[in-house]
């Protein structure tokens, strides 16, 4: 093996390492804030007339549940969230469920996506995602998985930053 694979080799184990700690990381701050709200709290809004936090949990499980299928890891796992915490605005309809089923939405998607990523080898990372078509990703190969997975993580930073407003001064 050439200096230079090595060294690619051990780039990729690094970029791969640091993403997933990223997303470890966010989750557990998600989990932490969802844990640390009460259900009062959580059906609260996050300002006058913004998201309910229980809206943003059901849409953060809803987007992350579809990794299973955009990775191609499997099926959902709870594919009714995806029309009222994806497709839908908060309160367009009925609620579609309780603080307490959506806490554990949240916490069930999150370890079930804890295990595949854990297994996920660090080539596969760099590999198309279910979105993007293979003559799309031989021109644009950045468009991975491993970018998803960056991309996500950002996501739910920036909601947890309005979670935040919903814990009692």
């Amino acid at each position: 093996m050439s200096t230079q694979t090595t060294s690619n080799e051990i780039t990729k184990d690094l970029f791969v390492k640091m993403a997933i700690a990223a997303w470890d990381g966010e989750n557990a701050r998600v989990t932490k804030l969802l844990d640390s709200l009460s259900d009062d709290q959580l059906m609260g809004e996050t300002a006058p007339g913004r998201n309910r936090g229980i809206y943003l949990i059901g849409h953060l499980a809803a987007v992350n549940d579809g990794l299973f299928t955009l990775f191609a890891w499997g099926e959902r796992l709870y594919p009714q969230l995806e029309v009222p915490f994806v497709k839908s605005a908060d309160r367009s309809g009925a609620d579609t469920a309780t603080p307490s089923q959506i806490r554990g939405y949240w916490k069930n998607v999150y370890s079930k996506l804890d295990e595949a990523v854990k297994k996920a080898s660090i080539d596969e990372w760099f590999t198309r995602h279910t979105a993007v078509s293979e003559a799309d990703f031989a021109k644009e190969p950045h468009r991975n998985k491993l970018n998803v997975l960056i991309s996500r993580t950002n996501h739910m930073s920036y909601h947890r930053g309005q979670l935040t407003y919903l814990i009692k001064k």
